[in-house]
């Protein structure tokens, strides 16, 4: 599903003109990057949390053809884990 038919969705469920519903889902994903930005974690009850985790500094190799050794700098990556009740509902 892209953006654009969330937003569609949204509207249609939620009885909001199309504008309303753009602004309402640009809103919450706007307050889910604003929170990740600041290190701290979401969680959105039935469906998962969002969170921050830091990833050391790697070492590896440019290519496995050339054996020149680069290291990967270390930085941050969201993670996402799914809610229990949403992975039983999905299986």
């Amino acid at each position: 599903m892209k953006k654009s038919e969330l937003m569609e969705v949204v509207a249609k469920k939620a009885h909001l003109t199309k504008k309303a519903a753009k602004e309402a889902v640009e809103v919450l994903f706007a307050e889910i990057s604003r929170v990740l930005k600041k290190g701290e974690k979401v969680t959105i009850s039935g469906f998962g949390t969002f969170k921050l985790t830091k990833v050391k500094d790697k070492r590896g190799r440019k290519s496995p053809s050339d054996a020149t050794p680069i290291v990967h700098k270390a930085h941050r990556v969201i993670r996402f884990a799914v809610a229990k009740s949403l992975k039983k509902e999905v299986k």
